[in-house]
């Protein structure tokens, strides 16, 4: 649903700025925290794989779950 020129404006009016720099804002927050929560798991796997408590099946399958989550955010939300 696209807003009214009469609700941009309105928006704008009582923000101090347009709906567009929202979106940009919240988008680059969510994969602000994605990137940082993906960090920490291959870099938490990463660990019990150097110490053996983790097979290397095991490790690739913690990346390959977050390649896949990244590319399926970045395709819903950027399109």
């Amino acid at each position: 649903m696209t807003p009214s020129a009469d609700q941009v404006a309105a928006f704008q009016a009582n923000g101090g700025f347009t709906p567009v720099t929202v979106s940009t804002v919240v988008l680059g927050f969510v994969f602000a925290i994605l990137l940082l929560w993906g960090v920490w798991a291959m870099r938490t796997a990463y660990v019990g794989w150097a110490e053996n408590r983790l097979t290397q099946r095991q490790f690739l399958g913690v990346v390959v779950r977050f390649v896949a989550m990244y590319l399926v955010l970045s395709f819903f939300l950027l399109s």
